[in-house]
C-alpha cells in the first residue's frame, strides 16, 4: 500500500466493498456465492424475492446512498463523477478532465462488449497506450470488470479478447444520457446492460461470502464446434473440475437452442460439464432439457 514502508504480506486481508446487491437491497439474508447445482438451487428457492420493476434497480444502479437518503439520480451522478476524477484518480491521469469524461462515456457505451483498445482510442482521440493505462485505472478503482476468456488447449478456435463491464449499471446509465428506466428498457442498449447487471450481480454474491472469482468466471466465443457459425457462452464457471455453462438473455420465453454451444465444453479435458442454466425474465424455474435449467434472474 502507498506510503507503508514495510511488507503487510500475509498481515492483511483484502475486502471487495461493491455496491449493493440485489440481496442486500431486499434483506434477503442467504449468502452463498452463485453456482448453478441443484444442491444450490434448492436452496436459493427458500429464500426467494420477486423483483416488482428489474429495470428500475438497473437504471437507479447500486450505490448504498441512492437507498439511504432522498436524493435525487441526476445529481448523486454528476457530483460522483466530479469527485472520482478531481480526487479518486487526479495523480493517475495526464489529462484534462473532459477528456477523461468523454473516455468513460465511450467505455460505458460498450458495457458487455469485447474490449477494443484501438476503437476507443479512435473515438475519442488519444492513443491506444493511454486507453490502455486509462482502462487498467478504471479496474483497479471498481468502475469495470474486465471478464477473460475461457483458455483451454482443446478450444483452439476460441477468441483470446476479453469483454468490459461496468460494475454499476447505474453509473453506465448516467454516462451513456439514459435518464429514465423506461427509456433504458425500449433502448438498443437494453440487452448489454441487462447482461451487465447480471454479471455485476454474480461477482457480487462471490465477494459477499468473501470468497475470489479471479480465474473462476470466464466468458467463451469461437468456433470449435463443426459449424462455421461463431457460439458464445456468456459466463463460464469453474468449480471443483465442473464447468458450468451460464447464458444471460433478456427473455421471458427461453429456448433450448440458447444452450446449444454448452456441448462445446465436453471437449477440455479433465473437465465435466454441469447443469446450464439461462438467467433471463422467466415467471418460474422451467428446465428446458435434463442438463439446461432457465431461471429468473432471483436465485441469484
Amino acid at each position: 500500500m502507498k506510503g507503508v514502508s514495510e511488507s503487510l504480506a500475509g498481515r492483511v486481508s483484502i475486502c471487495e466493498l461493491g455496491g449493493l446487491s440485489l440481496r442486500e437491497i431486499n434483506h434477503v439474508p442467504f449468502n452463498e456465492h452463485f453456482v448453478p447445482t441443484e444442491q444450490y438451487i434448492s436452496e436459493r428457492e427458500k429464500e426467494l424475492r420477486h423483483y416488482d420493476d428489474i429495470w428500475e434497480l438497473i437504471h437507479k444502479g447500486s450505490y448504498p446512498e441512492l437507498y439511504d437518503v432522498d436524493r435525487g439520480w441526476q445529481d448523486f451522478y454528476s457530483s460522483y463523477v466530479a469527485t472520482y476524477l478531481e480526487r479518486d484518480i487526479n495523480e493517475l491521469i495526464s489529462t484534462d478532465s473532459i477528456t477523461f469524461t468523454r473516455f468513460l462515456t465511450a467505455v460505458a457505451a460498450r458495457t458487455g462488449e469485447m474490449l477494443n483498445y484501438a476503437n476507443i482510442a479512435s473515438e475519442i482521440g488519444v492513443s491506444e497506450p493511454t486507453v490502455k493505462n486509462w482502462i487498467s485505472i478504471l479496474e483497479r478503482t471498481g468502475i469495470v470488470y474486465i471478464l477473460q476468456p475461457y483458455s483451454a488447449s482443446a478450444l483452439n478456435r476460441a477468441i483470446k479478447t476479453p469483454k468490459i463491464y461496468f460494475r454499476d449499471t447505474g453509473l453506465a446509465c448516467y454516462l451513456t444520457k439514459w435518464l429514465t428506466a423506461d427509456a433504458l428498457k425500449n433502448s438498443a442498449v437494453a440487452g448489454s446492460m441487462f447482461e451487465t447487471f447480471v454479471v455485476s450481480e454474480i461477482l457480487k454474491s462471490y465477494s459477499n461470502e468473501g470468497r475470489d472469482y479471479q480465474f473462476q468466471i470466464y466468458y467463451y466465443r469461437g468456433k470449435d464446434k463443426k459449424n462455421t457459425v461463431e457460439n458464445e457462452i456468456d459466463l463460464i464457471i469453474e468449480e471443483n473440475g465442473v464447468l458450468y455453462p451460464v447464458e444471460i438473455k433478456m427473455t421471458g420465453n427461453p429456448k433450448a437452442s440458447m444452450g446449444s454451444a454448452n456441448t462445446v465444453l465436453d471437449k477440455v479435458p479433465g473437465k465435466k460439464r454441469g447443469m446450464g442454466v439461462i438467467l433471463c425474465m422467466i415467471g418460474r424455474k422451467t428446465y428446458l432439457r435434463e442438463n439446461l435449467v432457465a431461471l429468473p434472474i432471483d436465485y441469484i
